[in-house]
């Protein structure tokens, strides 16, 4: 039987993206609502948000000098971070993301509570 081998996207393209560095300075200006530098010049703007399976954040990113797309993984919600949010929920307080730095709001999405801006799941209710 002959298959013919299915050709991988360009990197770079809508179907795969280029993966950004996740270092504590490109988080950090992503939480303090900074744009971000592109790797190839120019800025990135924010396409989307999307939630992983495993709780981690993808935000997917397009340059605007040469129209490649990128995807910076959002870090999954830490432990501390959760029992935070589900003290919160217990008290019936409002909740926001505990890592951005203007008050963002979590939304339910299903049973689980989400920051729209990284894609987080912080808890369930």
């Amino acid at each position: 039987m002959d298959r013919k081998a299915v050709a991988e996207p360009p990197p770079g393209s809508p179907a795969n993206p280029i993966p950004l560095s996740r270092s504590k300075k490109t988080l950090e200006a992503y939480y303090a609502g900074k744009r971000l530098e592109s790797p190839l010049g120019g800025q990135l703007d924010v396409l989307g948000i999307r939630e992983g399976k495993t709780g981690v954040g993808k935000v997917m990113m397009e340059c605007n000098a040469s129209s490649l797309r990128f995807v910076l993984s959002i870090p999954k919600a830490t432990k501390t971070e959760k029992a935070d949010i589900k003290k919160k929920i217990e008290a019936g307080e409002d909740l926001f993301c505990p890592r951005h730095v203007d008050e963002q709001r979590l939304s339910k999405s299903g049973k689980s509570w989400i920051c729209a801006l990284c894609g987080v799941s912080y808890g369930k209710s």
